[in-house]
């Protein structure tokens, strides 16, 4: 603590011997308040002035954790891939600061919750205020969202990019806010992956759900069964050649989602979605359901693991303990939606077998809301995606509730008739309608003290690369950000879409393929 208050003593003194020897710049009126920032900030405060990002500014951080300096770093390679500015992370020198961008460690009572921020920003320095790393990075998305495109060469001799003063207090609705992607009906690679993260990052989203196993495709390596990518793991929806992750391309995957404070959430699909297991290992195979073979279509409900066998048990958990000794976050999911070719009885049986699996290796069960027909414990989340009333017994043991309705949030269906991409089981879900809905209130009678948050699924079926994925995802999972983070009275689709339609720069320096529907004015150069 003293040496985070010293550090920041020093960087002060800089800043003002620099600026009694600099003229001062006069900034033209700005209003923060108008700063189309995605997700809505909880409150912001406009002071009509504004900082100058230029090269003579510098950025410090507090050194009590080292996840501050390297939230620095980042915001540091993020200005320089966007203005070109190369901007020092607690190393600047008196003659060069002239400017300051302060990262600091708070134990502010006003942050409500680890994701909270603030920021105070004013014409010399900028303070982000924040209890820990997480709370810092979201922070900095903000930092990023107000950094203009381009610079203002009118007000000096150099580039300068001009950043609204003002006050933003900021923390998240919902503690979980995800996405999932299906990687088993078409396979992506690592790469296609971080992009859909980096995305993910910058709307301030903390979960990626990956739905790592169905009917047509197992992607993940488990050492101790290698069959399972071996046969498993090649063949997808449409005959393709499929693929799986290493555990070290996966644990890469996880160690990126991680730098940007994002937690992977495995999903092994059972005791239904399990033909590609099965045809690996035919002993998982319940006899009375389809006999596996290679899936290339988008069917379901045909498959089942063997409930009886302790075989199976014994293959889940070395399958759960070598994927959760490779994803340090609080979560296994187990899937356990439609899986009409097991017995009821035999479906609660094997939901509770695999609770206790998932408990023993340190993890909290996740499962599609069908799990809640067995007996669970209070740390299980039910993932409600199609039954009220399934979501509305989980407050029966205090479970917490993960919100995904299909006719609302799968990022999968198509955005109108025209689409060409999707499905349409669901109905038909465009920009507006994917926004304009509350998390909280969605299933009446369910408290929202039981709702852990929210999650926008992307199921695979009609897509297989970058390109279509993100066709789907966006704008849509843009909204979806919102709905997660902001509070209810800031759900405004008039005012939403007006910055929504600010996103476009954004979209397409990442070279985001988003769906320009016709119900937003898109700012586009």
């Amino acid at each position: 603590m003293i040496y985070r208050s010293i550090l920041l003593f020093i960087a002060f003194i800089f800043l003002a011997s620099c600026q009694e020897k600099k003229e001062e710049i006069s900034f033209p009126k700005t209003d923060l308040a108008k700063a189309p920032l995605v997700p809505k900030p909880f409150k912001t405060i406009s002071t009509g002035s504004a900082f100058g990002l230029d090269a003579g500014t510098a950025i410090f951080t507090s050194n009590s954790d080292a996840g501050f300096e390297k939230v620095g770093k980042f915001l540091s390679e993020q200005i320089k891939s966007k203005t070109g500015l190369q901007i020092g992370v607690n190393s600047a020198t008196e003659g060069t600061l002239e400017r300051l961008i302060y990262i600091n460690q708070s134990d502010s009572v006003e942050l409500k919750g680890p994701e909270a921020y603030q920021i105070y920003i004013k014409k010399d320095s900028i303070l982000l205020n924040a209890k820990t790393a997480a709370g810092a990075f979201r922070g900095v998305q903000t930092l990023r969202q107000l950094i203009p495109e381009k610079s203002n060469d009118t007000l000096t001799d150099h580039p300068i990019w001009v950043i609204p003063s003002g006050k933003i207090i900021d923390a998240p609705r919902f503690e979980y806010r995800g996405s999932m992607l299906d990687v088993a009906r078409h396979f992506f690679t690592v790469e296609e992956v971080k992009k859909y993260i980096d995305a993910l990052a910058y709307y301030k989203f903390n979960t990626l759900h990956l739905h790592l196993t169905d009917d047509q495709g197992w992607r993940i390596e488990i050492k101790s069964w290698p069959k399972l990518t071996k046969i498993g793991g090649a063949s997808e929806v449409g005959g393709g050649e499929g693929g799986f992750y290493t555990q070290e391309q996966f644990k890469d995957i996880v160690a990126y989602a991680a730098e940007r404070h994002i937690t992977i959430i495995p999903e092994i699909d059972m005791p239904g979605h399990t033909n590609a297991a099965s045809l690996s290992y035919p002993f998982l195979h319940a006899p009375d359901a389809e006999t596996p073979r290679v899936r290339t279509d988008m069917r379901v409900g045909y498959s089942s693991f063997d409930t009886k066998k302790d075989t199976v048990y014994s293959f889940l958990d070395d399958v759960i303990g070598e994927i959760t000794a490779m994803t340090p976050g609080p979560y296994f999911h187990i899937g356990g939606d439609e899986s009409h070719a097991t017995k009821k009885s035999d479906y609660i049986r094997f939901v509770e077998k695999v609770q206790k699996i998932v408990r023993k290796h340190n993890k909290r069960m996740v499962g599609w809301n069908e799990i809640v027909q067995a007996e669970l414990d209070s740390s299980s989340v039910i993932h409600f995606w199609n039954k009220p009333e399934y979501a509305l017994k989980a407050i029966e043991n205090g479970s917490k509730v993960i919100m995904s309705p299909a006719k609302k949030a799968y990022l999968d269906m198509k955005y109108d008739s025209i689409s060409e991409y999707g499905l349409n089981w669901a109905g038909l879900i465009p920009v507006d309608i994917a926004y304009k809905w509350d998390p909280g209130t969605y299933v009446e009678n369910l408290p929202e003290e039981n709702i852990l948050g929210i999650e926008a699924p992307l199921w695979s079926e009609t897509i297989s690369n970058s390109e279509e994925l993100e066709y789907l995802a966006f704008p849509r999972l843009i909204g979806y950000a919102e709905l997660g983070w902001s509070p209810s009275e800031h759900l405004d689709w008039d005012d939403y879409k007006e910055r929504l339609a600010a996103q476009v720069p954004y979209l397409e320096a990442m070279q985001i393929n988003y769906y320009p529907t016709k119900l937003v004015n898109w700012k586009k150069e």
